[in-house]
């Protein structure tokens, strides 16, 4: 496996949507990728594979963290899977970092996860979308996932502000953007000084 030359890289970008896998599933079911589309703008590929993203970044001398969001309790669709996108960055370490995703709902199911996507999958971080992921990060019954990073040395990458899933659709298809309000992460930064976010 060919490792990052930091060196020889011009820029990490440290926010890269993984949309789709290998077989053509999507992170988002076809309403929800349409609205996104037309928010990101038509003509850009809004489900670009492990591989695509590899051949952009190396292309432009950069480095990228990927990962999707696992949000299938909120949005009733199973997520790209986690294991697999970390085993096609491994095919691509000198441009991919990767970081999993886990559905914050079910908590000893994502705990345990975590430990395995650290191990045994080498993933760097994890993503949170709470407002996609319908939950509020600083609840504290989600402070054991927390713990699990933390003990793992994985970053907690959350998504703040809005977010253009669900723009244009009614009521935003339920999608809360109050959930991502990045004061609710000053709690988890307090209560948790080793964890990297």
């Amino acid at each position: 496996m060919p490792a990052l030359d930091l060196d020889a890289l011009v820029a990490i970008d440290v926010h890269t949507h993984v949309e789709a896998d290998g077989n053509h599933h999507c992170s988002l079911d076809q309403e929800l990728l349409d609205a996104s589309a037309k928010y990101f703008k038509p003509g850009v590929n809004r489900t670009p594979t492990v591989g695509d993203l590899a051949s952009y970044y190396r292309e432009r001398n950069m480095a990228a963290v990927i990962f999707t969001v696992d949000a299938r309790t909120a949005l009733g669709h199973p997520p790209v899977s986690s294991e697999a996108i970390a085993a096609e960055a491994a095919e691509h370490s000198d441009v991919l970092i990767p970081f999993g995703s886990v559905d914050p709902h079910d908590v000893s199911e994502a705990v345990a996860r975590i430990g395995i996507l650290a191990r045994d999958y080498g993933v760097r971080g994890m993503k949170f979308h709470p407002s996609l992921q319908d939950f509020e990060p600083n609840d504290r019954k989600y402070y054991p996932i927390y713990e699990a990073c933390a003990e793992h040395g994985l970053v907690a990458l959350f998504h703040t502000g809005q977010t253009g899933i669900g723009a244009g659709l009614p009521g935003g298809r339920g999608i809360k953007l109050r959930y991502s309000d990045p004061m609710l992460l000053d709690d988890i930064a307090a209560d948790f000084p080793d964890l990297t976010m």
